[in-house]
């Protein structure tokens, strides 16, 4: 047998835990682990994640069959704290402590990488989502002869993104002069990568791109970056900063006088609660559409559609629906039925469970092996939004460009700010 790092450490907390209690374990139930920044700058990735969960109690209180034999289903939610280090700590205690047979994970590189990383190298499948997968996978030094094989990921690419992107300026009348906010961490080194990244795709559409350059997050002084964007005569701002470097932004950049046409910026304007406390200068501001309610699938667990999925949200919670919503719901729904298809709950026999999926969830079809860009990727359709004044909640997204992919409706056209 291989004895891996995973097994040797696995063995040694064995003996010792058979030396204490003969009861040490749980034989008859399975531990899926999950990861998100439950806290942090990140925590709005993490909103609806207790709320999924407890769903997931009534889907799974009669247990699941794995292999012939029923199993009860404990599931594990770990705050990542929005910070790296801590979300490789806690997936490390997930699968040495509480021996998770799966983990599961999202929220942006800073949560899924580490904790992907750490599965990888302990030999326990794991599923993730909720960050392009360019930042997932070569911001994990990913080889592309040969993947990953562990770790599984769901999501759309920046190729999808900039896509979007460039399909909703292309409809507005500007001088297609943008300025990019890329902040120096997974996802703004990934965005405004001169290869990968928006640079080149920019520069083939005519555009013309004016990059300030890294800044940390948390920042509190963009007058660099508005100086700059003033001086170029830029009229369109993309980038992917976290919400809070988005509202320092927006408010200098009024404070300035700088007055951008449109604003599309990915990661910061995705939450309703982003939004509102933005107040005025939310109204307008346009983003990618991972999920929502006018999307046109249904869960595989439930039956629900999106819109079912999001109504229950806001009925339950008080709060309006956000798009991390299906992508939390689809994870468990890969979680059941790859364990439900497994031979048993050896890891590579869920682990190659994983591999042979071919499922219809709340977000799109998922399927690995073969269609996405590596084996270890499957692509999620991804749609533009726009935020404008509602009629059931102060600022509302509507789909306003559905170019790369015609299935889901739009209800709206992208208007100048």
């Amino acid at each position: 047998m291989k004895i891996t790092r995973r097994t040797f450490i696995k063995a040694i907390a064995a003996a010792t835990a058979a030396s204490a209690s003969p009861l040490a374990f749980a034989a008859d139930t399975i531990k899926i682990g999950y990861v998100s920044p439950q806290t942090g700058p990140l925590a709005p990735f993490g909103e609806a994640d207790k709320w999924v969960i407890d769903q997931m109690a009534e889907f799974f209180k009669n247990g699941i069959d794995v292999g012939g034999k029923n199993y009860a289903v404990q599931i594990l939610l770990k705050d990542s704290q929005s910070n790296p280090n801590r979300a490789g700590e806690v997936a490390n205690d997930l699968i040495l402590n509480d021996e998770v047979a799966l983990v599961l994970t999202a929220g942006t590189p800073e949560t899924a990488n580490p904790v992907s990383d750490a599965c990888e190298l302990n030999e326990v499948p794991c599923i993730s989502s909720v960050v392009p997968w360019q930042p997932w996978f070569f911001g994990r030094k990913g080889d592309p002869a040969k993947g990953f094989d562990w770790t599984y990921h769901m999501f759309w690419g920046l190729e999808d993104v900039i896509a979007n992107f460039i399909n909703g300026w292309d409809s507005l009348d500007t001088n297609k002069r943008i300025g990019g906010l890329f902040p120096n961490d997974g996802d703004g080194n990934a965005w405004g990568d001169k290869e990968l990244g928006f640079p080149k795709p920019l520069a083939a559409k005519g555009y013309q791109l004016t990059d300030p350059g890294r800044f940390q997050n948390g920042t509190q002084d963009f007058s660099a970056q508005i100086a700059a964007f003033k001086r170029d005569n830029v009229e369109i701002v993309t980038g992917v900063v976290i919400p809070p470097d988005a509202k320092t932004f927006l408010t200098q950049a009024k404070q300035q006088g700088f007055k951008p046409k449109a604003v599309t910026l990915g990661k910061a304007l995705l939450f309703p609660s982003a939004i509102e406390a933005l107040g005025d200068l939310g109204d307008g501001l346009s983003t990618e559409v991972w999920w929502s309610p006018y999307h046109p699938f249904n869960s595989s667990l439930s039956k629900a559609s999106a819109a079912d999925l999001a109504k229950s949200y806001e009925s339950s919670t008080g709060k309006q629906w956000t798009q991390p919503i299906g992508f939390a719901h689809a994870l468990f729904e890969l979680a059941a039925d790859a364990l439900k298809r497994s031979k048993s709950l050896e890891p590579a026999d869920i682990r190659d469970a994983i591999v042979s999926t071919q499922l219809e969830t709340i977000v799109g079809p998922v399927k690995w092996g073969g269609e996405g860009p590596f084996k270890n990727v499957s692509k999620t359709p991804l749609v533009l939004g726009q935020w404008k004044k509602g009629s059931k909640h102060p600022y509302e997204l509507f789909i306003v460009n559905n170019n790369e992919a015609g299935n889901i409706p739009t209800n709206g056209k992208l208007e100048l700010m």
